[in-house]
């Protein structure tokens, strides 16, 4: 009981030390000043009175969202004397294949940058800065020359680091169930099983009604989906994220999504974000970057944002640094590499295309994308013991396979068609690319509403069982991806 007071202690004192650096704090503490010239406020109340103004004002319920939305992305706890680096990841031989695999990335990186004799950095002419000003709105439409430039790294690259991966602690030989030997994954990770997923998962239940299945055109719309968006507009008129979060688990309207993603990320356009935004624009037209070849116009801003390496707090990675020409290894002249210290991979610009069909205004779409990376896509692409790490995910799908569908996996691994070789991809994209927008966007909707990317895991799995009877019919890989494909208009 002692221990659960001081982990709270804790961190509220963390948030609060967080929010003293917001816009938001600033405001507050404006609008305190500010009612003191109120009537209604008075000095032998002072501080009730105050409270009850942000009350009435709609400041509270402002806090409220901010507070809210710090705890979403908040660490577990852990013992106050803990290194930092536990705090980013608590399994030594992680932070270790962690380590291993971002030399690797930044070998690649440098590896280009010779071959191709261009600099990681550059400040471009001032003809090149005048050429991309105008045609910034056009860009993303037209298709530059990239066959020079390699991806970094590819999803199947990433892959393979994990299936090496091994706890040095933990024998081959001590009580591994048969099931752990049969998976590409093999680090004893706690994953949730069937019942413990129901439980997680309880909105998703058959007797619950869910918008992508009960508004379908056999359904009455007056059996569930307007009584759904008449509870939606609601939620959005009292303008409360932990409303709006378990709202979302039976999937969104679509004329309400976008205010709903944004009342949950507690984004909204004040005009500080959208100057911010058009700073990071004038950076990205004044200097050219290397890793720019590889992303597309949001992704431009977004490699320049240095408020991005906030989130490394909290993640196992580790943002790359390179040196200013001539001072290499002088560790006063070195930068983080790109900005935001987040090297993009193969496929990374899929994080963000789904958003383009919310957002319209660059700057709010820059904003959602940006909160959706710290909360959740980074998790994708590093190597941690977290629940909705990628490498749980891999566990958990091929748990779930190995335990309810034994004869479909053992017969996949025999033919030399492991079912994580063909799920890794969808998974690592978040089924960006796989889905059809309208399926992508209610699994997102899922993905927020349970602050979690385990389902994920469950739906890749779920893809597998209901082509089960198809899959125990092939001989090869490739016959089973052909078998499991997704169409251009998403997955049936």
């Amino acid at each position: 009981m002692l221990q659960e007071e001081s982990d709270l202690s804790l961190i509220i004192a963390q948030i609060v030390q967080k929010l003293k650096g917001s816009n938001l704090y600033a405001q507050l503490e404006r609008q305190a000043w500010a009612s003191l010239q109120r009537p209604e406020i008075k000095l032998e109340s002072l501080k009730e009175d105050i409270k009850e103004f942000f009350k009435i004002s709609g400041w509270e319920k402002k806090l409220q969202n901010a507070v809210y939305s710090e705890l979403s992305v908040f660490p577990l706890p852990s013992h106050p004397a803990a290194p930092p680096e536990h705090l980013k990841e608590p399994l030594v031989y992680m932070r270790k294949a962690q380590g291993s695999w971002e030399k690797r990335i930044l070998k690649s990186l440098n590896s280009m940058c010779t071959e191709l004799s261009i600099p990681l950095a550059r400040k471009r002419p001032v003809g090149e800065q005048k050429e991309l000003l105008n045609k910034w709105n056009e860009m993303g439409t037209d298709e530059p020359d990239l066959s020079l430039f390699r991806p970094v790294y590819a999803p199947k690259d990433f892959l393979e680091v994990l299936i090496n991966l091994r706890n040095p602690n933990y024998e081959n030989g001590d009580s591994l169930s048969f099931r752990t030997h049969l998976g590409l994954i093999q680090v004893p990770l706690k994953v949730k099983d069937i019942p413990e997923l129901k439980e997680f998962f309880v909105e998703l239940g058959l007797t619950t009604g869910q918008l992508g299945i009960d508004d379908s055109t056999q359904v009455p719309p007056e059996l569930f989906e307007n009584e759904h968006v008449r509870i939606g507009q609601k939620v959005l008129a009292e303008q409360d994220s932990a409303a709006a979060q378990q709202y979302i688990r039976q999937g969104s309207p679509t004329a309400l999504r976008a205010e709903l993603w944004a009342l949950i990320l507690n984004i909204s356009s004040q005009p500080e974000d959208i100057l911010y935004y058009e700073q990071l624009k004038t950076n990205v037209i004044q200097h050219d970057l290397l890793v720019d070849s590889l992303i597309y116009k949001v992704l431009l801003c977004f490699s320049r944002d240095p408020s991005v390496l906030g989130h490394f707090a909290y993640n196992s990675a580790s943002p790359p640094k390179s040196y200013i020409r001539g001072k290499l290894g002088l560790e006063e002249y070195a930068v983080f590499y790109p900005p935001n210290g987040v090297i993009p991979f193969h496929g990374f610009s899929m994080y963000v295309a789904p958003l383009c069909f919310l957002y319209h205004e660059p700057s709010k779409l820059y904003q959602i994308f940006r909160e959706m990376y710290v909360r959740f896509f980074f998790r994708l692409h590093s190597i941690s013991s977290h629940p909705s790490g990628i490498v749980s995910l891999c566990l958990l799908f091929e748990t779930l396979l190995q335990t309810y569908l034994p004869q479909l996996f053992y017969h996949l691994r025999e033919i030399g068609a492991q079912p994580l070789r063909i799920s890794f991809k969808w998974m690592v994209r978040a089924f960006s690319g796989y889905l059809a927008t309208d399926q992508l966007l209610l699994l997102w909707d899922r993905i927020l509403g349970y602050n979690s990317l385990e389902i994920l895991a469950v739906l890749a799995a779920a893809v597998f069982a209901f082509r089960a009877v198809n899959l125990m019919e092939v001989t090869s890989l490739a016959a089973a991806e052909v078998r499991i494909s997704f169409t251009q208009r998403g997955w049936k």
